[in-house]
């Protein structure tokens, strides 16, 4: 949001969670310093810690099993393999089917990049249970995440100030007041977390995943990404192309695409997905009660974000729902078409005077809990996209760019625009202007796009296409509303990526489900 160049991409069940720092088993230390001879000591979960956004333990699993975590040590700079170590959180549910079907482990990165899979796996791990029969599912917190080394910036009552701050400035003096904001928040990362910054790229983590696979015991790392998640496998495949196992990217974020274009792409993508909103609810047999046509209910829209602006409305006491914070809220509701309830009574409630659902809303999207502490996600949103991304951008590039961004879209374009700063101040310099996915020589990877998906538009998974090189990707379409195509419960979809996973069955590229 207003800390990252884009809106997170993130599964959109991951972000829908509105979840001490001691994570229970400890593995044995390496032998002479060999990471991959360590052993891991699964033990049962402890509850999330604040970072990962707190909560309970994980609940038992449908069969009475339990989910069980560890620690597995990895080089904290892997420019020195043999130097000091942080600790990776891990989760896993082991197989629930006969041990000689057992094909090894299946991880999965939910995206962001920020989000604890250690925290979202077991939320939603009864929609993987056909894969469950063959595989131990296995999540992780990645590096600068949640238990693993996490990075911190502000506290939490200066994240309240942070998420409350304009992020569309309409003139000079809101200017200035959100480019200091938004180095003082840069400026806290560098104070509280300085030893980390420069060991949170995506390059990093592919590294550590490539040591996950050797410690879990797997030949080949068979491998869930969604979101996020797919740059973070593309990375892995072009890193490890002989190490690619059976593999699926979901909700496909563009390889080629540097951070203004990946901004300009998310106006376009969260437009559509709002003018599907507005569509959608006036096609129903009811009225609708947010406007009469589709242009009317955007029209409505626009104007509460406008009065917003200059007059703020009671939120979540004793806060208030401000113009950004009601981007925030509208823009976490697009993520999924399960959401549209909830925006549509965010709505009718703000209308009203009354910001609370769309307050809410917005405070899942920054990692807000219900007692007032936040997550991590913010800090390690924006500790890996500034480190890996080498473009910094100035307030006089941002407003030369307004008009693009306003005709992708109305709503969301100043804010996607103005979020292009968030990197200008950063310590660490970044790696490259779009990550390197070409994998020649790996094995097939199913790559599905979503066409009404808002925070990584359909058109990237035939960029991940054809940036992981002839033979690799084999793209799946999905028609469709929301981020992520598998959890939407398409039974389609769901077909396809199971056989593949569970039989190797490689669908035929340009297969649709609708």
């Amino acid at each position: 949001m207003p800390s990252s160049r884009r809106l997170r991409a993130t599964a959109a069940t991951a972000v829908a969670l509105l979840l001490s720092s001691v994570l229970a088993g400890c593995g044995d230390d390496a032998k002479d310093g060999d990471l991959t001879a360590q052993k891991l000591d699964w033990k049962s979960c402890p509850a999330p810690s604040a970072a990962e956004g707190g909560g309970d333990a994980p609940s038992p699993l449908p069969d009475g099993d339990t989910w069980q975590c560890a620690t597995m040590r990895a080089p904290r700079d892997w420019n020195k393999p043999k130097g000091d170590t942080i600790g990776l959180a891990l989760i896993r549910a082991k197989a629930s089917g006969a041990a000689d079907r057992r094909i090894g482990s299946l991880v999965f990165n939910f995206g962001g990049p920020g989000g604890s899979g250690v925290t979202t796996l077991p939320a939603f791990g009864k929609d993987y249970a056909a894969l469950r029969t063959r595989y131990d599912l296995v999540s992780f917190d990645p590096r600068g995440v949640g238990r693993s080394a996490p990075v911190q910036c502000e506290d939490d009552q200066q994240l309240d100030a942070y998420f409350q701050q304009d992020a569309t400035p309409d003139d000079a003096a809101e200017r200035t007041d959100f480019l200091n904001s938004t180095k003082d928040f840069n400026a806290a990362c560098e104070k509280n977390s300085e030893k980390m910054l420069p060991h949170v790229r995506t390059t990093d983590a592919a590294r550590d995943m490539d040591l996950m696979r050797q410690v879990l015991g797997d030949p080949k790392l068979n491998y869930f990404g969604i979101s996020y998640g797919t740059e973070l496998g593309g990375v892995y495949a072009h890193l490890f192309p002989t190490h690619v196992g059976r593999a699926v990217f979901d909700a496909v974020v563009d390889p080629t695409q540097n951070p203004e274009q990946s901004s300009l792409g998310q106006a376009k993508g969260f437009q559509l997905a709002l003018d599907n909103f507005a569509q959608d609810c006036v096609s129903k047999a009811e009225d609708c009660p947010v406007g009469d046509s589709a242009t009317n209910v955007k029209d409505r829209i626009a104007k509460l974000l406008r009065d917003l602006d200059s007059k703020p409305i009671p939120g979540v006491f004793p806060r208030r729902l401000t113009q950004t914070a009601a981007t925030g809220g509208i823009a976490q509701a697009l993520y999924s078409k399960d959401f549209w309830a909830y925006l549509t009574e965010g709505l009718e409630q703000a209308y009203d005077g009354d910001g609370r659902v769309l307050m809410l809303l917005s405070d899942s999207l920054n990692g807000r809990n219900d007692d007032g502490t936040y997550s991590n996600i913010t800090a390690a949103n924006v500790s890996i996209n500034c480190a890996d991304d080498r473009p910094r951008y100035t307030a006089g590039f941002v407003e030369k760019k307004l008009p693009e961004f306003r005709a992708a879209s109305a709503l969301f374009g100043d804010f996607l625009a103005w979020s292009m700063v968030s990197c200008t101040d950063w310590a660490v310099a970044g790696a490259a202007d779009h990550p390197d996915v070409s994998a020649p020589g790996a094995a097939p990877i199913l790559v599905v796009g979503n066409t009404g998906d808002p925070a990584t538009p359909y058109e990237g998974a035939k960029k991940m296409v054809d940036a992981l090189g002839s033979g690799v990707g084999v793209e799946l379409t999905y028609k469709g509303q929301g981020h992520g195509s598998y959890d939407s419960g398409d039974k389609c979809v769901q077909a396809a990526v199971n056989r593949y996973l569970l039989n190797g069955a490689v669908p035929a590229a340009g297969t649709v489900c609708s």
